[in-house]
């Protein structure tokens, strides 16, 4: 009987690891080490795109993790879903710094997945980072973070596959793609606001969400229909630290909108960003 019962199951679910083709199991412990063993770390993709708010990755994006991220979200492999939402959770933590939290005062984490298009949903049948961003709350609430997700960000136009463009062609694609569901920004209150998404490139994608929500939540607070109080922290922060650390500067090409930004950002900002993989060059060196 059982048996019989394990050859039916192979029927309807997958029994090979997903990151490497182990049999008899959807991930192997190896390929889940690969995912989620090492410490998260913040990442900085260079050149660092106007507006990009500091970025948290739990894993290179290569090799098993590639093969992962790829099952879960174009051939549903939803079974992956819980070890990824943990991996995403791990980052959400590292950018929290700790129990207070680095960008601001306690308080429940708001996850806000990037969106995919609506016919990428489609045809998938999901969408992979709202539903890993799901599974990331549960993980932050398990482990004592207070923790809800706000899928209020919306494409407004249609936007080319990202697929071989270069940064500053992703940020051309990209410009003014995003923009907060009617009535979405009341769901941002009260609470420290992470963008997440299943993988940082070069930033196009997470710069063009912060500018989504720092834009869509200024404006309803000046028409007087949004949140009492900012949601988003000081944006200043970030380039302190920027100064601070160092960190290579980008070519005056890249900073064109600069004086602009941080008008916007001075007014709110997002805390910061959580992804699963990014790039092994983009991830920081331990201790710095």
């Amino acid at each position: 009987m059982r048996g019989w019962w394990q050859d039916l199951t192979d029927l309807v679910l997958p029994t090979d690891c997903a990151g490497c083709g182990a049999p008899r199991t959807t991930l192997c412990p190896r390929c889940r080490t690969a995912l989620a063993g090492g410490a998260p770390r913040r990442v900085r993709p260079l050149p660092r795109p106007p507006g990009l708010p500091a970025v948290y990755a739990s894993a290179p994006y290569a090799e098993a993790v590639r093969a992962l991220l790829l099952a879960h979200k174009e051939r549903g492999a939803l079974t992956l879903t819980g070890a990824l939402g943990a991996a995403l959770a791990g980052a959400v933590r590292a950018g929290l710094g700790g129990s207070a939290g680095a960008f601001g005062a306690p308080g429940t984490v708001v996850l806000v997945p990037v969106p995919s298009a609506r016919w990428a949903v489609r045809a998938r049948g999901h969408d992979p980072v709202r539903r890993m961003a799901l599974a990331a709350a549960g993980e932050l609430r398990r482990t004592g973070t207070p923790a809800r997700v706000a899928a209020v960000l919306r494409q407004r136009r249609p936007v080319a596959d990202q697929a071989g463009l270069d940064a500053r062609r992703r940020l051309a694609n990209l410009a003014g793609a995003l923009e907060i569901a009617k009535g979405g920004e009341r769901l941002l209150g009260g609470g420290r606001v992470v963008l997440v998404d299943d993988l940082v490139t070069t930033g196009a994608t997470l710069a063009e969400a912060a500018r989504a929500l720092r834009e869509g939540t200024v404006l309803c607070r000046e028409r007087g229909n949004g949140p009492t109080r900012p949601v988003y922290e000081n944006a200043t922060r970030e380039g302190r630290e920027e100064r601070q650390t160092g960190t290579r500067p980008e070519k005056g090409k890249w900073v064109h909108g600069a004086v602009k930004n941080a008008a916007v950002n001075a007014l709110g900002a997002p805390s910061y960003a959580a992804v699963i993989a990014a790039p092994r060059d983009t991830f920081e060196i331990a201790g710095n």
